[in-house]
C-alpha cells in the first residue's frame, strides 16, 4: 500500500486552485492536435467536485450555441494548464445538477456580493532547491583535478580558482576577527571597573 501512495504522491501537482461548486471559472487546457499543441479555453460554472488525491475531478458546464455542454477535469492532470477564478457564486448544494432543467439567465448561479476575485492555491509539495554555495565549492574542485591531469586546461582554472579563493578567505577572515575582538574588549573593560572600587 505504501508502495501505491508513493508512486501517487509523485503524480500530483505542487499547486491546486481552489475551487468551490457554484463559480464560474476558465479552465486553460492543453490540446495537441497532430505535432501541434495549443491551450483552449473553456469557461463555465463547477456544478459537481468529487474524488480525493490524485483522482479528484471537477465537472465545468457551460451553455454553447443553445445546447448544453459539460467537461470533466482531472485537478492534477498535466493537460490542465491553469484555472482562473472570473466569478464567486452563490451555492448552497454540493452538486449543482438542477442547473441542467434551467435555461437563460436562471441557469447561473447568483454571485456573492462582495466577494473578491482571487487565485488562491493550495500548496500541496513544497519544491526542494539546492544551495547555491555548495554548487560554487563542487565547481571550484572539479577544475582542480582536471588540471593537474590536463596542463593545457591550467591557465583558465587558476584565474577562476583564485577568484573564489579570495571571496571565501576574506569572509572568513572577517567574521573571526569581529567574534574575537569583542569578547577582549569586554573582559578588559570589567578588570577596570573591578581594579577601580
Amino acid at each position: 500500500m505504501d508502495i501505491i501512495k508513493s508512486i501517487e504522491h509523485e503524480q500530483l501537482k505542487n499547486k491546486v486552485p481552489v475551487l468551490d461548486v457554484g463559480n464560474t471559472v476558465r479552465v486553460h487546457v492543453r490540446i495537441k492536435e497532430g505535432n501541434r499543441e495549443r491551450i483552449q479555453v473553456f469557461e463555465g460554472i463547477i456544478i459537481k467536485k468529487q474524488g480525493g488525491g490524485l483522482n479528484e475531478t471537477f465537472t465545468v458546464r457551460r451553455i454553447s450555441y443553445g445546447v448544453g455542454v459539460e467537461k470533466t477535469f482531472l485537478v492534477h492532470s498535466p493537460l490542465v494548464e491553469k484555472v482562473e477564478l472570473v466569478r464567486v457564486g452563490k451555492a448552497r448544494r454540493a452538486k449543482l445538477f438542477y442547473l441542467r432543467d434551467r435555461v437563460g439567465k436562471a441557469s447561473k448561479t447568483k454571485e456573492k456580493l462582495g466577494a473578491r476575485i482571487e487565485n488562491k492555491e493550495i500548496i500541496l509539495k513544497e519544491e526542494m532547491t539546492e544551495e547555491p554555495v555548495e554548487e560554487v565549492q563542487e565547481a571550484v574542485e572539479q577544475p582542480v583535478a582536471e588540471a593537474t591531469t590536463a596542463p593545457e586546461e591550467a591557465p583558465a582554472v587558476e584565474t577562476t580558482e583564485v577568484v573564489a579563493e579570495e571571496v571565501v578567505d576574506t569572509v572568513k577572515e572577517e567574521t573571526v576577527e569581529t567574534v574575537e575582538e569583542a569578547p577582549k574588549a569586554e573582559e578588559e573593560k570589567a578588570e577596570e571597573t573591578k581594579t577601580e572600587e
